[in-house]
């Protein structure tokens, strides 16, 4: 049985069309994180699909046994159900934050048809030395690390993530990341990289790794007054704005 959902933490949908935007949230965040950018598209008039990720927005013990083919999984039916919603000739983009956008990356891989893409923070890079880490960890019978959560540099903003982070999901995150190497030239979508100099929990250098590696055109904004929850941050106005810019850019090519 779960726990109720956190307060903020339900998915958001709306109405509109004749395009329409995915929207994905990062590892043990949940929506309350994008619905910003989410209500920011709607009131463009798209449609807007922003789930909440298996084992996400409720307690951490619901997240211990899920792994990337959970989240995938969700992210991939949150697209499929859009399409179907608006029917040919709809045209979707898709932005995520942190794991949201190594998810959005993914989906590119995918799915050619995608108009574009808009990573804010994405983690891309394979990990280095924090895959070692964790399965050292795990291997010591440790479950969890702290929180990655809040990471924002204005006062009184609070992201409502878990304040652990499950090692073993965290390991099936690093692991796809690995994965998705070999694949991300395929993306040949136009893609907008939103990025915080000062980030604490992914490096801006993840930016650069995508910046580098996909084979779509690169539209790049830096988050100048952020860290890494930009989109509670001081820029969060900012990136709603580029992204519906870019939005429309991409419906209109």
């Amino acid at each position: 049985m779960t726990a109720p959902i956190i307060e903020g933490a339900e998915p958001f949908s709306a109405e509109g069309g004749p395009h329409g935007a995915l929207v994905l949230h990062g590892f043990t965040g949940n929506p309350q994180s994008m619905k910003g950018i989410a209500r920011a598209l709607a009131g463009a008039g798209h449609a807007v699909e922003c789930p909440r990720l298996p084992g996400h927005g409720t307690a951490i013990e619901d997240m211990l046994d899920t792994t990337w083919a959970d989240w995938s999984a969700a992210a991939e039916a949150a697209l499929e159900s859009l399409q179907a919603r608006l029917g040919e000739g709809g045209r979707i983009v898709v932005a995520g934050l942190s794991m949201g956008g190594t998810l959005t990356a993914w989906l590119a891989t995918r799915h050619p048809e995608l108009a574009g893409i808009a990573l804010v923070n994405a983690l891309a890079e394979p990990p280095g030395d924090l895959r070692a880490l964790v399965d050292g960890a795990i291997a010591e019978g440790t479950e969890t690390f702290p929180g990655i959560g809040s990471d924002i540099a204005l006062e009184g903003s609070v992201e409502s993530a878990y304040e652990a982070s499950p090692l073993r999901p965290l390991r099936s995150l690093l692991d796809a990341v690995e994965a998705l190497q070999p694949d991300l030239p395929s993306i040949a979508c136009p893609v907008l990289l939103l990025t915080s100099p000062q980030d604490h929990v992914v490096p801006a250098s993840n930016s650069d790794h995508l910046a580098a590696a996909v084979g779509g055109a690169v539209e790049r904004v830096t988050l100048e007054r952020s860290y890494h929850v930009a989109t509670l941050d001081h820029d969060a106005d900012l990136i709603e704005q580029r992204i519906v810019e870019f939005a429309a850019k991409c419906f209109a090519g």
